[in-house]
């Protein structure tokens, strides 16, 4: 994981707490060490979260590895995998290595 203290870790045991029942938007990246495409992606995110942090944007990272029954879920079967959620209910998603502008708009368009 990356350095933004704007991203929290999420696990299996967390995630209803830190990301279902706290309102607001909330973008979630599923990945895992592995996985080229995610470190790819990986400072995307956390520049995203650092610039939208202020605005009410809480982004969060959770290893599909170490959290099967969340990834399982929300049936993410490819990585990365970015979903959002608005008010704790899962309302978009983007899969694989997408630009930051693809990240962004989502954000704008949910925010």
């Amino acid at each position: 994981m990356g350095t933004s203290d704007a991203i929290v870790e999420v696990t299996d045991a967390s995630f209803d707490e830190e990301i279902e029942q706290v309102d607001g938007l909330h973008m979630v990246d599923f990945w895992a060490v592995w996985c080229g495409p995610c470190r790819m992606i990986a400072p995307i995110v956390e520049d995203l979260a650092d610039e939208y942090d202020a605005k009410g944007l809480h982004v969060a990272k959770i290893d599909v590895d170490s959290n099967p029954s969340t990834t399982a879920r929300f049936r993410v079967t490819s990585i990365p995998s970015v979903l959002f959620f608005k008010d704790g209910e899962l309302i978009d998603r983007v899969v694989g290595a997408v630009p930051r502008a693809s990240l962004e708009e989502k954000i704008l368009e949910h925010l």
